[in-house]
């Protein structure tokens, strides 16, 4: 039987991170069927999520009977309970669910859950500490880093750059950095041209590799 439905996801585990995520999946218009091995914590999620059930996440049986393993999308929330964690994830990967996310608590916890099968590793608490690391300082407004060590950041407009375009301030050369878009205060986000002015005030969103986006925030 063909897999079906992309729509469709499974949350495992209610907790803090794994209940939160269902709400925003929910809102952004997914089905999303909730388990957790807790009675309270499933009745606090009754009328929130498409369908909410107790189960145990690492018996086989009955998540086969919830249909789990027709799920395009699965999503581990369970995190200090390693075990279960790694079990869980590994019967979802036994099933052949084509995309699997969990959360870790330890960067050992990822690497084990990488190795039976999971697609994509959340680490919350480490990817905060070093996204928090970036906006302490006031200079960099906010801060998202992907894979490659490449990153978006937002800043204030720098002085070197400040009533120049964008082409006069040879960005890319200079800094090695795209000024992707740009916000004058009062107006909304517009995208950015080589003939784009930039002027005191002005918040920047800038993409390059994660030092040489550091590197020119802290000119603010």
């Amino acid at each position: 039987m063909a897999r079906k439905i992309d729509n469709r996801i499974v949350v495992l585990g209610l907790g803090r991170f794994g209940g939160s995520l269902a709400m925003e999946l929910m809102r952004q218009g997914w089905e999303v069927l909730g388990v957790d091995a807790t009675p309270r914590v499933v009745q606090s999620f009754a009328d929130k999520l498409t369908h909410v059930v107790v189960a145990d996440t690492t018996d086989e049986e009955a998540l086969r009977q919830l249909g789990v393993p027709e799920m395009v999308h699965a999503v581990v929330g369970i995190g200090t309970e390693r075990e279960a964690s790694i079990l869980t994830a590994a019967l979802l990967s036994d099933f052949g669910i084509p995309n699997i996310w969990a959360k870790a608590v330890s960067r050992q916890h990822g690497t084990i859950l990488q190795r039976v099968g999971v697609h994509h590793v959340v680490l919350p608490e480490h990817e905060m500490g070093e996204r928090v690391a970036h906006l302490v300082t006031g200079r960099i407004l906010n801060f998202i880093e992907f894979e490659d060590d490449y990153a978006l950041v937002k800043t204030l407009a720098p002085e070197p750059v400040v009533d120049q375009s964008l082409a006069d301030s040879a960005l890319r050369s200079r800094y090695h950095v795209t000024v992707v878009s740009i916000k004058r205060p009062g107006e909304d986000f517009s995208y950015a041209t080589p003939g784009t002015a930039v002027y005191r005030g002005d918040v920047l969103i800038v993409a390059g590799k994660t030092r040489d986006v550091e590197r020119f925030a802290n000119l603010t």
